[in-house]
């Protein structure tokens, strides 16, 4: 049976291509388009397109829309310079060469050719450029150890060099062919290799190196300059991980530093940049326009991934309008920051790429009004954690993303258009802000606002004393929220309120909900059987680490009583290493250290022009912190008083000269009393708390201070604090304050107003609720530990500081009571790594009094299980 001659294809096989005849006497225009829509560059890009009569341009595209705008500057560039018209074009029959781009090649008389479908060899030659391109490409970035994200900058310089090859068949390369003149080399480096780039005359440091060590990534376009990715540097103006053009360098092209190879040394030559005629032009390799407001950027994949979230939230959010610029009116600039979130322990969280306005262009009264916006005091956070720990109530912790975004703006301003956000057709229009941005100056006061017009209409009320503090108070129970710029406590009496409370505020804003409370503000919130603490351990660690890493050395007081500092005469040392700090240990004792208020206090007043004596004060306060870095401030559940501890302190030089101590006491009185007026009012809008509140006692060391302000006598001699007495007189009569003797070794306030001997600072920091606080003591005193099972008792009866010499060891200081350490009972302690074995010890202090507890040894530490070693090798009996 015959077949129809007509077959199913299965067997067709495609014809050869002959080759197009290219000897018209015109500019052939070929061109092609690569996609690289999963690897974006550093310029936020996915493709690129090529323009090719043998000598290659190469534009990077952020979308295929632009190849139409691409073009036109192609073609205004190559009729103007080498006074030549296009005539022909071809390309492949890609979406982007579709109605516009005909209209161009129309109107300018250019016969647009196009390939049938699916056949690119009858572009080939622009294919096999591509090819040749990208395998360039891949080369540069696997050699020198590049990350992808530079994918851009390596086809750009493989353009580059491409050009300046030969041909195979012709001794003469493009770049002779299209410029006239033969390319020199002596300027070509090796891409990705070590260049050590002269900082900049404005950017120079007095104090520190004149270069910065980057990576070689390409050539500037249109500039007798290099183009380099900045790998370390320690100077504050030039950050790592940014991109900076400079032709000051020297260049290391055996050394790669994304291979991880060790750095050359000094005898290493160095190659001197020469300026070349050539150099004036640079390919027109046509990268995106660097930004003018952006002096470097960062390449970073993270920062990228950042920088797209953050471009994301800003248009969900709708910020702002195109419009065209009123007469008049100037639009404000921007730039874009690149940080790193930290964790409390140093490490890194996230990446984040925030688009800032130029705020400080802005002009008062035009452009913005009134500023002030508030926060929540620290004071009020302490005493919000008191009090949760005081009732045994859970803190969790919320944070608002992109916070300042959600205020609605008042004021009419106008800001460029940022780069990545140009709307097709509308490049020439500016942004008209509806919404708050971050770099303007009342961001912060239209967040606020917009926060609290949220909170009141779903029933919460501001504290008068404190405008960052909300309460909700029901019948089911109550709520305290306190506000930090973005950062928000949130205190419940009830499971179903915080939920209710977390929904709302999810529903308004877009909220991170971080669960139980951990970290807030850098400060360690710790729960145990018996309450809060809060402790700066890691902030502490931060601070020996960069300002006192070599010093092993402690000191058991923050100041040295023999020790007398003045003024210094002379020359200055080291005073912005001082500066700095003072600034670090100042948030620490602000936060969480109030027995180093005094010691700080102190040596901040010479913070202009510190001397050598001054340094050794320092140096000794970094002791004391090495000494007490466990330190951790306690709230429990003392009914008696919040917390049982300090909740606000201060030390500070009295701004009235008293003539004699009973003045100088009345003046802290006034103060005294101003700070507990405050506390007073604070608590009263807590719901649930006792009403009416009894008054706050003032303790005070000085007889006549408290018999002056119980008496009503009015004496000439102190009329110039006579202000002040009516002011305690007036608390004392209205049940605010009461005032109580306390002798002075008892006073716990006496280290805020002089150094003391080793055993008061002991006394006083217990008082004041700073005690050494670990993870492991902490599991050991646990409730549910595993330990009470096995029917061990547990004695708390060891005490401060004896506790704290014992913890010291977990940081490898030396144990001043080693010899009076005395092991009662241990079971299998005769094996060194002490596996499951339960010690029973005592230690025995300087008067004597013996403490008896037990540890859990697989739960200890390195250095307490040393503690027992050094028994046993003294010959200990166990």
């Amino acid at each position: 049976m015959d077949v129809c001659g007509l077959d199913d294809g299965s067997y067709f096989a495609p014809q050869m291509w002959h080759k197009v005849d290219r000897s018209r006497n015109c500019i052939l225009n070929s061109d092609s388009k690569c996609h690289l829509d999963d690897i974006r560059n550093n310029y936020d890009m996915s493709h690129h397109l090529l323009f090719f009569t043998r000598y290659c341009y190469v534009y990077l595209l952020k979308s295929k829309d632009e190849a139409i705008d691409k073009f036109v500057l192609y073609k205004t560039e190559v009729e103007n310079q080498l006074n030549k018209k296009i005539k022909v074009l071809r390309s492949d029959r890609g979406g982007e060469y579709v109605s516009p781009f005909a209209d161009i090649c129309a109107q300018n008389g250019i016969i647009h050719e196009c390939t049938a479908p699916y056949s690119p060899q009858q572009n080939g030659i622009a294919e096999r450029k591509n090819r040749t391109l990208k395998e360039m490409m891949n080369v540069m970035l696997i050699s020198s150890g590049m990350s992808q994200d530079m994918w851009g900058e390596a086809i750009l310089s493989a353009t580059y060099l491409l050009n300046k090859i030969h041909f195979k068949k012709k001794d003469v390369t493009p770049y002779e062919l299209w410029m006239g003149r033969k390319p020199s080399y002596k300027y070509l480096k090796v891409w990705g290799c070590l260049a050590k780039v002269v900082v900049p005359p404005p950017k120079v440091q007095r104090i520190g190196p004149k270069t910065v060590d980057c990576v070689f990534i390409g050539y500037a376009h249109h500039s007798s300059a290099y183009r380099f990715l900045v790998y370390d540097s320690k100077n504050p103006e030039i950050h790592k991980n940014t991109i900076m053009e400079s032709r000051n360098a020297s260049f290391f092209e055996e050394v790669f530093p994304c291979l991880k190879k060790e750095l050359p040394s000094s005898s290493t030559p160095v190659d001197e940049i020469d300026h070349d005629e050539d150099q004036e032009q640079l390919e027109a390799e046509e990268l995106r326009e660097s930004p003018k407001h952006i002096v470097m950027q960062s390449p970073l994949r993270k920062d990228l991934n950042g920088k797209r979230q953050s471009r994301m939230k800003i248009l969900q959010n709708h910020t702002w309008e195109l419009v065209d610029l009123p007469p008049g009116c100037k639009p404000l600039g921007y730039r874009w920051i690149f940080k790193r979130k930290m964790k409390a322990d140093g490490s890194i969280d996230k990446y984040k790429a925030r688009l800032v306005i130029k705020g400080f262009r802005q002009k008062e009264g035009v452009d913005y009004f009134d500023t002030y916006s508030p926060v929540t005091r620290i004071t009020s956070i302490r005493l919000v954690l008191a009090i949760a720990a005081l009732r045994n109530l859970e803190v969790h912790q919320m944070d608002v993303k992109t916070a300042f975004l959600n205020g609605d703006l008042e004021e009419e301003i106008y800001m460029e258009q940022p780069e990545g956000f140009s709307a097709p057709g509308q490049e020439g229009k500016v942004c008209k802000l509806v919404k708050s941005l971050y770099g303007l100056k009342q961001a912060p006061k239209q967040w606020h606002q917009k926060f609290d017009q949220v909170m009141l209409n779903n029933g919460f009320k501001i504290n008068e004393c404190d405008k960052g503090v909300y309460v909700k108070n029901t019948m089911r129970g109550y709520v305290i929220l306190c506000l930090y710029v973005d950062d928000m406590l949130i205190v419940e009496s009830d499971d179903k309120m915080i939920k209710s409370t977390k929904d709302m505020l999810k529903a308004r804003f877009d909220m991170k909900d971080m669960g139980l409370a951990d970290v807030i503000l850098g400060i360690k919130i710790n729960r145990t059987q018996y309450g809060l603490v809060l402790s700066q351990s890691h902030y502490v660690d931060k601070i020996l680490e960069k300002f006192n890493e070599g010093d092993t050395s402690v000191a058991q007081t923050p100041v040295d009583t023999t020790q007398h500092l003045s003024k210094n005469r002379g020359e200055g040392v080291a005073q912005l290493e001082y500066s700095r700090i003072i600034g670090s240990l100042m948030y620490l004792m602000t936060c969480t250290r109030p027995d180093l208020a005094y010691a700080v206090s102190r040596l901040s007043r010479y913070t202009s022009n510190p001397s050598s004596e001054h340094w050794k004060g320092m140096t000794r306060l970094l002791r004391y912190l090495r000494y007490t870095r466990n330190y951790g401030l306690h709230y429990g559940r003392d009914p008696a008083v919040i917390g049982g501890y300090t909740i606000a302190w201060k030390s500070s030089k009295q701004t009235l000269i008293a003539r004699s101590t009973m003045e100088s006491e009345f003046i802290a009185f006034d103060k005294a009393g101003e700070e507990a007026e405050w506390l007073r009012q604070f608590v009263e809008d807590v719901p649930g708390w006792p009403k009416p509140m009894s008054a706050i006692c003032i303790h005070c060391d000085c007889q006549s201070a408290i018999g002056r302000a119980q008496s009503a006598m009015y004496n000439g001699k102190s009329r110039h604090i006579r202000r002040r007495h009516n002011t305690i007189r007036q608390l004392l009569s209205m049940g605010v304050i009461s005032i109580d003797y306390v002798r002075s070794k008892d006073n716990i306030a006496d280290p805020f107003t002089k150094g003391l001997s080793r055993e008061l600072v002991h006394k006083s920091s217990r008082g004041m609720g700073l005690n050494p606080f670990e993870q492991v003591w902490n599991e050991i005193l646990a409730v549910d530990s595993p330990f009470r099972r096995l029917g061990l008792t547990l004695c708390y009866d060891l005490r401060f500081p004896e506790v704290y010499q014992l913890l010291r060891f977990h940081h490898g200081a030396q144990l001043p009571f080693t010899s009076r350490i005395h092991v009662i009972n241990a079971r299998n302690s005769h094996k060194p790594e002490f596996a499951g074995t339960v010690i029973r010890f005592s230690v025995e202090d300087e008067q004597n009094s013996r403490y008896r507890s037990v540890f859990p040894v697989d739960l200890l530490c390195d250095g307490l299980r040393n503690v027992f070693l050094i028994g046993i090798h003294e010959g200990k009996q166990f």
